[in-house]
């Protein structure tokens, strides 16, 4: 902020806390600039998912009569991606908190309804694909409700958290952050467990990070472990054969796409055996490029390359909470923490997944995975983060 052409900075984190060095007052000014490391390793990220995406998929798609199919879809939604982060960068972040028509209502709100609306109606009308009713086509445009939850989760969250972040301080201030955000959490669990369980850990990720006193946090992951355990043993038999699949991998009937995945990295060894040279992207892992595509890289590019891909990861991450930490308000601040949750929430189960580390989930790996949707709603989240990055003062 700017009092009288002099510089007071304040702390993003804890509120809105000012100062001034009387003794040496120096003029700040906005960077009105990108983030540009953060900025470059965003297309980074994804233009190398474009890569794997034609390695992993050209024979599935070869057999389609198009080697280049899923490339083609995936570039067109990154190309559309990249526009819609530039023009969201463009806006100032702030106007989501604006009143509309003079109600008590902001946009921040109105996102929520309408990702409360789309998930509810996507339960009706929605387009069957292996079972659960995820997506929505509207005319020529098919996408999933969930990932636009996702972002709508983490602008509802910074907002709560930027207007009563003491109420944080206790269990109450965090149910009541819990009974706004369960609507949406219930319509996602009907079809979709691992994004309701996305959405969940951005909920608690976020308050947990707002909070000041994180004791209490300690009975809310019980109560979550014992309600993801009902789930599991309650809800429908694929889930808990899911688990039962992660037990007995080497012999369940059903285990064969994570069996062989495994294979996948046992045999890429530590360089791998060359880009494009995988021998289970030829049938034997099913849409080895979207939420398996991990094993194809691990299989090519070795530990050292999947060792890579995560260390790109992590680099985003770090710049993330660059921003975050030099955001002008508590708002921004959290809005950037909340797109790195979710970012870190994907790539850990992701990976563990495919790994065999967890029970088996369909949670692509972020900005690499195939998915239009998916690499969308990402880069307007980057855009979001690259917004609060303008607004960052400089002495």
């Amino acid at each position: 902020m700017e009092k009288s052409g002099y510089a007071y900075r304040g702390s993003s984190v804890g509120g809105n806390r000012r100062y001034s060095d009387a003794g040496r007052r120096k003029r700040v000014t906005y960077t009105r600039q990108y983030d540009f490391a953060l900025l470059f390793l965003t297309i980074g990220i994804a233009l190398f998912g474009v890569i794997m995406i034609y390695s992993a998929g050209v024979y599935t798609a070869a057999l389609k009569n198009n080697p280049f199919r899923y490339v083609k879809t995936q570039m067109f939604c990154l190309v559309i991606g990249t526009a819609v982060m530039v023009m969201v960068s463009m806006f100032d972040y702030q106007v989501l908190m604006q009143k509309i028509f003079h109600t008590r209502f902001t946009l921040v709100h109105l996102l929520y309804v309408v990702a409360m609306f789309f998930q509810g109606i996507v339960l009706f009308i929605g387009e069957e694909y292996n079972g659960a009713k995820r997506w929505l086509k509207l005319g020529p445009l098919q996408f999933q409700p969930s990932e636009i939850s996702k972002i709508a989760a983490i602008l509802f969250i910074s907002y709560a958290v930027y207007m009563r972040r003491r109420d944080l301080d206790s269990i109450a201030g965090f149910i009541r952050v819990l009974i706004y955000m369960s609507p949406l959490i219930g319509l996602i669990l009907l079809e979709n467990l691992s994004s309701a369980i996305i959405v969940s850990g951005i909920t608690f990720g976020m308050c947990f990070i707002a909070s000041k006193k994180k004791g209490y946090f300690l009975v809310i992951i019980l109560a979550a472990c014992a309600g993801l355990a009902a789930v599991l043993l309650l809800g429908e038999g694929f889930r808990i054969e899911r688990v039962m699949i992660w037990l007995d991998v080497e012999n369940h009937p059903k285990a064969f796409q994570i069996r062989q995945g495994l294979y996948a990295i046992s045999s890429g060894g530590l360089f791998g055996k060359g880009l494009g040279q995988s021998m289970q992207k030829l049938g034997f892992i099913p849409e080895a490029y979207n939420d398996m595509i991990f094993s194809v890289i691990c299989e090519e590019l070795g530990v050292v390359g999947a060792f890579l891909v995560i260390l790109a990861f992590l680099a985003l991450f770090w710049r993330i909470v660059v921003v975050a930490c030099h955001a002008p308000d508590l708002f921004g601040t959290m809005l950037c923490v909340g797109v790195m949750i979710q970012l870190a929430i994907q790539v850990i189960i992701n990976i563990a997944v495919v790994t065999n580390s967890m029970p088996s989930t369909g949670i692509p790996l972020p900005l690499i995975s195939y998915g239009g949707t998916s690499a969308i709603i990402i880069m307007a989240e980057m855009g979001i983060v690259l917004g609060v990055s303008r607004q960052i003062k400089q002495k």
